[in-house]
């Protein structure tokens, strides 16, 4: 096992790799920006380093930077927890160069799966269902339309190094198709130093569903079921929830092989998530895979009782997997409602500043609660990053219960001194199809176009 491991991330997920490196009696290295000098995670590392500026660019996407800390610290490994370098091959490799163990994927793996358009033929190659689509990268908007014409309207235009909902556009008619074209593949080299994009058949009501993976160097994996991800606002998640409403035992247990096979065969190591859409036919076609742990992991924890970051760092340390796949259990139900400081009367725009009170709820009858934050009273919000505040998570025997006990811990929920997203989440989880698990990922565009965008009252300061 790790002596020393370094954090190369920020905010509530350098806090849980945090707690589970603490529980595992390994030594850890925080890095910060000069934008999070005040940030409370810090006090709970045995060693903080400032890596540079506010922007990411200057500090948590420094590569040479966070290196050099963890040479001068002598941490053995790196977790870079997500977002950030957390799916950067050449950062994987240069780990590797200075005999630091990334806690990830292979370098190889990362660069293969990373490449949305190299991954779907991978797994088309692996038994895998795929939505009608380009087979690659598409040249120019001229393919792009023949292609449109053969698979048919409307499709969908993705960034093919993308991801967080970037480089993506809805055309519905070769018009705007050809309008869409240069803007999504300007948007994506800005986003991800790369323009290529590739087109598939956009299927209208669908719904969002991820499978949870880990494999060891041994060759063995595991799934640990799917989330329901469907709720979602310009392609970002909102709300996750395990297990699916839509996904039946059978399916699970099909579609979860499937998963295995195919990760086993391209090698991979770690922890990783496998993604789906799902039409309203119930057919599951392949869409990504994230090299990475996902932000909304503790779903998956509540229902299976498994530590995945702690699984993470043994596996890196060269251990095999602690569960065969007999040894998986689901148990009760889990949703998560991803808490961002934005204002859902003002389009969900952001809102930095000084956190003036931050009580989350402990306790609901009938169910675990669970809050992931770095955030409390008085802490100030950085403008350069993610507005992720928390998430609060809850679980109980089955997802009525779940869902009402959500409900009654948002409402406990007091956060003073700037707006969030709360109103939106009572507004979904309050919604007669949401609650009968009838809904999909246009789900949210629907509440706000019905009622009005949810309305919250001006912040205290």
């Amino acid at each position: 096992m790790f002596k020393k491991i370094l954090i190369a991330n920020r905010g509530e997920i350098a806090r849980r790799v945090l707690r589970a490196c603490r529980e595992l009696g390994i030594e850890t290295v925080a890095v910060y920006s000069e934008a999070d000098a005040d940030s409370p995670h810090l006090e709970e590392a045995d060693e903080r380093v400032c890596i540079g500026g506010p922007k990411s660019e200057e500090s948590y996407l420094d590569m040479t930077a966070i290196l050099q800390a963890a040479e001068q610290t002598e941490a053995q490994a790196i977790h870079p927890g997500y977002g950030f370098l957390s799916e950067n091959a050449l950062f994987a490799e240069l780990c590797g160069q200075m005999k630091i163990t990334f806690i990830g994927p292979p370098p190889r793996v990362i660069r293969l799966m990373g490449d949305k358009a190299t991954a779907r033929r991978t797994m088309a190659e692996a038994g895998l269902p795929l939505i009608p689509g380009s087979e690659g990268v598409v040249a120019d908007e001229r393919e792009g339309l023949e292609i449109a014409r053969r698979i048919e309207l409307p499709v969908l235009l993705k960034a093919t190094a993308g991801g967080g909902g970037k480089g993506i556009r809805v055309c519905r008619d070769e018009a705007s198709l050809a309008r869409a074209f240069g803007e999504a593949s300007l948007e994506a080299q800005k986003a991800f130093g790369d323009p290529g994009l590739y087109i598939e058949r956009l299927i209208e009501g669908g719904r969002h569903v991820e499978f949870q993976f880990i494999a060891d160097a041994f060759g063995e994996v595991v799934h640990l079921g799917e989330r329901e991800c469907s709720v979602q606002r310009d392609h970002q998640k909102l709300l996750e929830e395990a297990p699916s409403p839509a996904v039946d035992v059978a399916t699970r247990r099909e579609m979860g092989e499937k998963v295995r096979r195919a990760v086993a065969a391209i090698g991979y190591v770690g922890a990783g998530t496998m993604e789906f859409l799902r039409d309203r036919d119930g057919r599951l076609y392949f869409l990504e895979i994230n090299t990475r742990l996902q932000v909304e992991h503790p779903v998956t924890e509540l229902v299976t009782g498994l530590d995945l970051v702690k699984e993470q760092i043994r596996i890196a340390a060269n251990a095999r997997l602690s569960w065969k796949q007999e040894q998986i259990r689901l148990s009760g139900h889990a949703i998560e409602c991803r808490i961002n400081a934005e204002d859902p009367s003002a389009g969900f725009r952001p809102s930095p500043g000084l956190v003036t009170r931050f009580e989350p709820p402990s306790e609901v009858v009938g169910a675990r609660v669970r809050v992931d934050t770095h955030v409390r009273s008085g802490y100030r919000i950085p403008v350069y990053y993610d507005s992720l505040l928390c998430k609060l998570i809850v679980a109980a025997d089955d997802r009525e219960k779940a869902r009402l006990a959500m409900i009654d811990a948002l409402e406990r929920f007091q956060i003073e001194g700037i707006h969030t997203t709360i109103p939106a989440h009572l507004e979904v989880l309050r919604d007669s199809g949401f609650a009968a698990g009838d809904y999909d990922t246009g789900l949210v565009g629907r509440l706000l176009e019905r009622e009005g965008t949810p309305k919250e009252p001006p912040p205290e300061r």
